[in-house]
Protein backbone atom coordinates (compact mmCIF):
# COMPACT_ATOMS: atom_id res chain seq x y z
CA UNK A 1 0.00 0.00 0.00
CA UNK A 2 1.67 3.45 -1.31
CA UNK A 3 3.17 5.50 1.57
CA UNK A 4 2.73 8.22 -0.95
CA UNK A 5 2.07 11.95 1.01
CA UNK A 6 -1.07 13.35 -0.01
CA UNK A 7 -4.19 12.77 1.35
CA UNK A 8 -6.37 13.76 -1.54
CA UNK A 9 -10.24 14.42 -0.89
CA UNK A 10 -11.22 13.20 2.22
CA UNK A 11 -13.13 10.49 1.10
CA UNK A 12 -11.24 9.32 -1.83
CA UNK A 13 -10.18 6.06 -2.76
CA UNK A 14 -7.37 5.03 -4.68
CA UNK A 15 -8.92 1.68 -6.76
CA UNK A 16 -6.13 -0.08 -8.68
CA UNK A 17 -5.74 -3.31 -10.32
CA UNK A 18 -9.59 -4.24 -9.79
CA UNK A 19 -10.74 -8.00 -9.99
CA UNK A 20 -14.19 -9.33 -10.57
CA UNK A 21 -15.72 -10.56 -7.97
CA UNK A 22 -19.19 -12.53 -7.19
CA UNK A 23 -22.04 -9.72 -6.46
CA UNK A 24 -22.63 -11.66 -3.52
CA UNK A 25 -19.48 -10.57 -2.02
CA UNK A 26 -20.32 -7.00 -1.93
CA UNK A 27 -23.52 -7.62 -0.14
CA UNK A 28 -22.04 -10.25 2.06
CA UNK A 29 -21.23 -10.04 5.74
CA UNK A 30 -17.15 -9.91 5.80
CA UNK A 31 -14.32 -10.78 7.85
CA UNK A 32 -10.92 -10.09 8.30
CA UNK A 33 -8.14 -12.03 10.07
CA UNK A 34 -4.53 -11.01 10.85
CA UNK A 35 -1.54 -13.72 11.63
CA UNK A 36 0.43 -12.02 14.84
CA UNK A 37 3.89 -12.32 16.52
CA UNK A 38 5.31 -13.27 12.99
CA UNK A 39 9.44 -13.41 11.95
CA UNK A 40 11.14 -15.06 14.80
CA UNK A 41 10.28 -18.60 13.42
CA UNK A 42 10.82 -19.84 10.22
CA UNK A 43 7.85 -22.36 9.82
CA UNK A 44 5.10 -20.62 11.55
CA UNK A 45 5.57 -17.80 8.92
CA UNK A 46 5.92 -19.97 6.13
CA UNK A 47 2.40 -21.43 6.79
CA UNK A 48 1.18 -18.53 7.93
CA UNK A 49 1.93 -17.33 4.14
CA UNK A 50 -0.14 -20.85 2.60
CA UNK A 51 -3.57 -19.84 4.36
CA UNK A 52 -6.11 -19.40 1.81
CA UNK A 53 -7.57 -15.75 1.14
CA UNK A 54 -6.25 -12.57 2.06
CA UNK A 55 -5.28 -13.29 5.59
CA UNK A 56 -2.82 -10.43 6.56
CA UNK A 57 0.50 -11.14 8.29
CA UNK A 58 1.85 -8.91 11.75
CA UNK A 59 5.74 -9.26 12.16
CA UNK A 60 7.74 -8.03 15.10
CA UNK A 61 10.48 -5.41 13.75
CA UNK A 62 13.98 -6.87 13.73
CA UNK A 63 13.18 -10.48 13.66
CA UNK A 64 15.31 -12.49 12.09
CA UNK A 65 12.65 -14.02 9.94
CA UNK A 66 11.11 -10.23 9.47
CA UNK A 67 12.38 -8.91 6.13
CA UNK A 68 11.97 -11.96 4.21
CA UNK A 69 8.63 -13.23 5.22
CA UNK A 70 7.26 -10.15 4.93
CA UNK A 71 8.04 -9.74 1.10
CA UNK A 72 7.46 -13.30 1.16
CA UNK A 73 3.86 -12.08 2.19
CA UNK A 74 3.29 -8.94 -0.24
CA UNK A 75 4.26 -11.18 -3.12
CA UNK A 76 1.40 -13.66 -2.42
CA UNK A 77 -0.98 -10.57 -2.08
CA UNK A 78 -1.39 -11.10 1.81
CA UNK A 79 -1.76 -7.48 3.64
CA UNK A 80 1.63 -6.47 5.52
CA UNK A 81 1.49 -5.04 8.92
CA UNK A 82 4.20 -3.81 11.56
CA UNK A 83 3.36 -5.29 15.64
CA UNK A 84 4.49 -2.90 17.56
CA UNK A 85 5.88 -4.21 20.70
CA UNK A 86 4.58 -1.82 23.67
CA UNK A 87 4.74 -2.23 27.40
CA UNK A 88 1.98 -4.18 29.27
CA UNK A 89 0.72 -4.89 32.59
CA UNK A 90 1.00 -7.17 35.35
CA UNK A 91 4.00 -9.23 36.00
CA UNK A 92 4.64 -11.50 32.84
CA UNK A 93 7.22 -11.22 30.85
CA UNK A 94 7.13 -8.46 28.26
CA UNK A 95 8.91 -8.42 24.61
CA UNK A 96 12.35 -7.52 24.80
CA UNK A 97 12.17 -4.20 22.83
CA UNK A 98 8.69 -3.55 24.03
CA UNK A 99 8.53 0.67 24.06
CA UNK A 100 7.66 1.27 27.75
CA UNK A 101 5.28 4.24 29.23
CA UNK A 102 8.98 5.72 30.48
CA UNK A 103 9.92 6.56 26.94
CA UNK A 104 9.46 10.25 25.85
CA UNK A 105 7.83 11.80 22.66
CA UNK A 106 10.65 11.77 20.72
CA UNK A 107 12.04 8.50 21.79
CA UNK A 108 8.69 6.83 20.85
CA UNK A 109 9.15 8.69 17.12
CA UNK A 110 12.59 7.03 16.29
CA UNK A 111 11.14 3.66 17.99
CA UNK A 112 8.40 3.71 15.63
CA UNK A 113 10.08 4.89 12.75
CA UNK A 114 12.73 2.16 13.01
CA UNK A 115 10.67 -0.46 13.63
CA UNK A 116 8.55 0.34 10.60
CA UNK A 117 11.14 0.68 8.64
CA UNK A 118 12.48 -2.68 9.75
CA UNK A 119 8.83 -4.44 7.78
CA UNK A 120 9.19 -3.87 4.65
CA UNK A 121 5.65 -2.91 2.71
CA UNK A 122 3.84 -2.81 5.77
CA UNK A 123 0.49 -1.29 5.27
CA UNK A 124 -0.87 -1.28 9.10
CA UNK A 125 0.16 -1.31 12.54
CA UNK A 126 -1.08 -3.29 15.10
CA UNK A 127 0.42 -3.48 18.91
CA UNK A 128 1.84 -6.64 20.45
CA UNK A 129 0.69 -6.70 24.14
CA UNK A 130 0.60 -3.55 25.15
CA UNK A 131 -2.20 -3.64 28.02
CA UNK A 132 -0.39 -1.12 30.06
CA UNK A 133 0.07 1.62 27.44
CA UNK A 134 -2.81 1.77 25.12
CA UNK A 135 -4.10 3.03 28.20
CA UNK A 136 -2.40 5.89 28.66
CA UNK A 137 -3.73 9.24 26.39
CA UNK A 138 -0.30 10.53 25.66
CA UNK A 139 1.91 7.83 23.55
CA UNK A 140 -1.27 6.59 22.13
CA UNK A 141 -1.77 10.73 20.79
CA UNK A 142 1.84 10.55 20.04
CA UNK A 143 2.14 7.00 18.15
CA UNK A 144 -0.96 7.97 16.06
CA UNK A 145 0.57 11.55 15.00
CA UNK A 146 3.08 9.34 13.44
CA UNK A 147 0.95 7.17 11.56
CA UNK A 148 -0.95 9.96 10.15
CA UNK A 149 2.18 10.93 8.97
CA UNK A 150 1.96 8.01 6.21
CA UNK A 151 -0.95 8.09 4.19
CA UNK A 152 -2.36 4.46 3.62
CA UNK A 153 -1.30 3.02 6.41
CA UNK A 154 -3.99 2.21 8.69
CA UNK A 155 -4.10 1.02 12.64
CA UNK A 156 -5.55 -2.44 14.56
CA UNK A 157 -6.01 -2.02 17.95
CA UNK A 158 -5.62 -5.53 19.48
CA UNK A 159 -7.57 -4.90 22.19
CA UNK A 160 -5.02 -6.37 25.57
CA UNK A 161 -6.82 -4.50 27.93
CA UNK A 162 -10.61 -2.89 27.91
CA UNK A 163 -9.03 -0.05 28.72
CA UNK A 164 -7.43 0.53 25.44
CA UNK A 165 -7.57 4.44 24.00
CA UNK A 166 -5.49 3.68 21.00
CA UNK A 167 -8.98 3.45 18.82
CA UNK A 168 -10.15 6.51 19.96
CA UNK A 169 -6.80 8.53 19.39
CA UNK A 170 -6.70 7.02 15.93
CA UNK A 171 -10.07 8.29 15.28
CA UNK A 172 -8.75 11.68 16.63
CA UNK A 173 -6.00 11.98 14.17
CA UNK A 174 -7.94 10.69 11.21
CA UNK A 175 -5.92 7.38 11.00
CA UNK A 176 -7.82 4.38 9.29
CA UNK A 177 -8.44 2.55 12.08
CA UNK A 178 -10.28 -1.32 13.61
CA UNK A 179 -10.42 -2.76 16.16
CA UNK A 180 -9.80 -6.53 17.11
CA UNK A 181 -13.33 -8.43 17.58
CA UNK A 182 -12.30 -12.12 18.48
CA UNK A 183 -8.97 -13.52 19.64
CA UNK A 184 -9.12 -17.30 17.63
CA UNK A 185 -6.29 -19.11 20.36
CA UNK A 186 -6.57 -17.27 23.34
CA UNK A 187 -7.16 -20.37 24.70
CA UNK A 188 -5.27 -23.38 23.00
CA UNK A 189 -6.51 -26.25 20.99
CA UNK A 190 -8.48 -27.49 18.67
CA UNK A 191 -11.97 -27.08 19.66
CA UNK A 192 -11.39 -23.59 21.37
CA UNK A 193 -10.32 -22.24 18.03
CA UNK A 194 -13.18 -23.53 16.29
CA UNK A 195 -15.47 -22.03 19.10
CA UNK A 196 -13.80 -18.56 18.41
CA UNK A 197 -14.01 -19.19 14.74
CA UNK A 198 -17.41 -19.25 14.88
CA UNK A 199 -18.03 -16.38 17.26
CA UNK A 200 -16.29 -14.47 14.92
CA UNK A 201 -18.92 -15.60 12.23
CA UNK A 202 -21.58 -15.10 14.41
CA UNK A 203 -19.79 -11.37 14.83
CA UNK A 204 -19.79 -10.86 11.24
CA UNK A 205 -23.88 -11.59 10.35
CA UNK A 206 -24.67 -9.50 13.01
CA UNK A 207 -22.44 -6.84 12.92
CA UNK A 208 -21.96 -7.18 8.80
CA UNK A 209 -18.19 -7.16 9.64
CA UNK A 210 -15.62 -8.17 12.20
CA UNK A 211 -12.16 -8.48 12.32
CA UNK A 212 -10.20 -11.75 14.19
CA UNK A 213 -6.48 -11.99 15.48
CA UNK A 214 -4.70 -15.76 15.90
CA UNK A 215 -1.37 -16.59 15.80
CA UNK A 216 1.40 -19.33 14.22
CA UNK A 217 -0.06 -22.26 16.77
CA UNK A 218 -0.99 -25.60 14.78
CA UNK A 219 -4.37 -26.09 16.05
CA UNK A 220 -5.31 -22.31 14.31
CA UNK A 221 -3.69 -22.66 11.21
CA UNK A 222 -5.54 -26.40 11.10
CA UNK A 223 -8.64 -24.82 11.78
CA UNK A 224 -8.68 -21.83 9.05
CA UNK A 225 -7.40 -24.64 6.42
CA UNK A 226 -10.55 -26.45 6.74
CA UNK A 227 -12.80 -23.12 7.57
CA UNK A 228 -11.57 -20.69 5.06
CA UNK A 229 -12.26 -22.16 1.81
CA UNK A 230 -16.17 -22.36 2.50
CA UNK A 231 -17.14 -19.33 3.84
CA UNK A 232 -19.59 -18.62 1.27
CA UNK A 233 -21.10 -21.88 1.40
CA UNK A 234 -21.42 -22.67 5.16
CA UNK A 235 -21.70 -19.13 5.91
CA UNK A 236 -22.47 -17.15 3.88
CA UNK A 237 -19.78 -14.64 4.69
CA UNK A 238 -16.56 -12.99 2.81
CA UNK A 239 -13.00 -13.05 3.92
CA UNK A 240 -11.45 -9.51 3.20
CA UNK A 241 -7.97 -7.90 3.81
CA UNK A 242 -8.21 -5.34 6.84
CA UNK A 243 -7.82 -2.27 4.40
CA UNK A 244 -11.01 -3.40 2.95
CA UNK A 245 -12.83 -4.32 6.00
CA UNK A 246 -11.81 -0.52 6.93
CA UNK A 247 -12.74 1.08 4.14
CA UNK A 248 -16.18 -0.48 3.45
CA UNK A 249 -17.34 0.57 6.75
CA UNK A 250 -17.64 3.75 4.73
CA UNK A 251 -20.50 1.98 2.89
CA UNK A 252 -18.17 1.75 -0.29
CA UNK A 253 -18.67 -1.70 -2.09
CA UNK A 254 -16.33 -3.69 -4.39
CA UNK A 255 -14.66 -4.91 -6.75
CA UNK A 256 -11.22 -3.84 -4.73
CA UNK A 257 -7.44 -5.19 -5.35
CA UNK A 258 -6.32 -2.41 -3.25
CA UNK A 259 -7.35 0.84 -1.30
CA UNK A 260 -5.77 4.05 -0.41
CA UNK A 261 -7.52 4.96 2.04
CA UNK A 262 -9.52 7.88 3.74
CA UNK A 263 -8.56 9.00 6.94
CA UNK A 264 -12.30 9.04 7.18
CA UNK A 265 -12.46 5.26 7.44
CA UNK A 266 -12.36 3.67 10.72
CA UNK A 267 -13.77 0.51 12.19
CA UNK A 268 -15.38 0.27 15.61
CA UNK A 269 -15.47 -3.14 17.76
CA UNK A 270 -18.22 -1.10 20.04
CA UNK A 271 -19.10 2.01 20.68
CA UNK A 272 -15.85 3.95 21.55
CA UNK A 273 -15.51 6.20 24.56
CA UNK A 274 -16.47 9.89 24.03
CA UNK A 275 -13.58 11.22 22.29
CA UNK A 276 -12.73 14.39 24.21
CA UNK A 277 -9.40 16.21 24.21
CA UNK A 278 -6.41 14.20 25.27
CA UNK A 279 -4.76 14.44 28.71
CA UNK A 280 -1.11 14.84 28.96
CA UNK A 281 0.86 12.58 30.81
CA UNK A 282 4.43 13.62 32.38
CA UNK A 283 7.21 10.88 30.72
CA UNK A 284 10.44 10.16 31.44
CA UNK A 285 12.60 9.32 28.86
CA UNK A 286 13.89 5.71 29.15
CA UNK A 287 18.05 5.19 28.42
CA UNK A 288 18.40 1.79 27.85
CA UNK A 289 18.15 -0.08 23.91
CA UNK A 290 17.63 -3.22 22.98
CA UNK A 291 18.79 -4.07 19.49
CA UNK A 292 18.66 -1.13 16.53
CA UNK A 293 17.42 1.70 17.92
CA UNK A 294 14.42 -0.15 19.87
CA UNK A 295 14.01 0.65 23.61
CA UNK A 296 14.56 -1.99 26.33
CA UNK A 297 11.24 -3.21 28.40
CA UNK A 298 11.31 -1.34 31.81
CA UNK A 299 9.19 -4.05 33.12
CA UNK A 300 7.50 -7.44 32.57
CA UNK A 301 3.76 -8.34 31.44
CA UNK A 302 1.89 -10.91 29.65
CA UNK A 303 -0.70 -8.42 27.55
Amino acid sequence: MSRATGWGSWFALFIAAATVIPAWAARAPQIAIIIDDLGEQQLGGLHAARLPGPVAMAFLPGARFTASQAALAHARGKEVLLHLPLQPGGDARAHPASLTVNAGREQLREYFRTALDSVPHASGVNNHQGSLMTEREAPMDWLMREIALRPGLYFVDSRTTAGSVAFRAARLHGVPSAERNVFLDAHRGEAPVRAAFRELIAKALRNERALAIGHPYPETFKVLEEELPQLAARYGVHLVSPSELIARQSGVRGPYKRLKLSPALTLAAAPSANAGGLISYPMTPATSTTGPGLPAATSVAAH
